[in-house]
């Protein structure tokens, strides 16, 4: 007796709908009655449906089928289909591939947009305009300098960086840069945080002990200056 393993058979164009669907559609093709044949192509798509109740609430779902049901027969089925049949070309095209951008910048802890507007800055005409932006982004500069390094940049390290990013095309008031004042908020080190809630959880515990000596104290009082006995 000849056995018939899987490893021997075809492979399956779509394995999620089993070998016997795989079968049936093969079997499409050799009727050669077109109006039986479009008859057993529906009844197969509706076996197909039933294999897959949870998609009916899907956009499209039926079209999907008839897809699937041209896919499996290899594009060499020939019924009438009440959607526009699939072509192998589109199903197997490959992707335009995608343009990644090449471009590199010496200070990466700001972001590349910050040097970006800080060169479209050459294009504008207005100095009250340029210093409220060059403002702006010295205080966002500083706040992304501390985040990454930890530390508080200088003001000389900031006008530095601010010169170099816009290519010394931009003037910059050197003096309100230096008297301009961080917006962000110092973070604890985590260390210290563990320490305050330290602190906050014994401040806890003594005002739960006080109460409870209060409570005792009240009771002490009320049987008149003589303990509860428990036997």
């Amino acid at each position: 007796m000849e056995k018939n393993y899987n490893y021997k058979r075809r492979k399956l164009y779509l394995p999620e709908y089993g070998r016997h669907i795989q079968e049936m559609i093969d079997s499409l093709t050799r009727i050669e009655d077109r109006r039986d044949r479009n008859r057993q192509a529906r009844a197969v798509i509706a076996v197909m449906g039933n294999l897959f109740p949870f998609l009916r609430d899907t956009a499209d779902y039926k079209h999907k089928l008839w897809d699937h049901l041209f896919i499996m027969s290899d594009f060499q089925l020939d019924v009438d289909s009440p959607y526009p049949r699939p072509s192998r070309q589109e199903l197997t095209a490959s992707p335009h591939r995608m343009a990644y951008p090449q471009s590199r910048f010496a200070h990466k802890h700001y972001g590349k947009y910050v040097e970006q507007m800080l060169r479209r800055l050459k294009e504008m005409k207005d100095p009250g305009q340029i210093n409220r932006t060059v403002d702006n982004l010295a205080r966002y500069m500083r706040t992304k300098s501390y985040e990454y390094n930890q530390e508080h940049p200088s003001n000389e390290v900031i006008i530095k960086d601010i010169k170099e990013m816009s290519g010394g095309g931009v003037k910059i008031d050197e003096v309100a840069l230096n008297n301009l004042r961080s917006d962000y908020k110092q973070h604890f080190s985590g260390r210290q945080q563990k320490g305050g809630q330290q602190r906050q959880q014994q401040r806890g515990r003594n005002q739960h002990g006080n109460r409870g000596q209060q409570h005792n104290n009240r009771n002490f009082q009320k049987n008149g200056g003589r303990r509860n006995l428990q036997k």
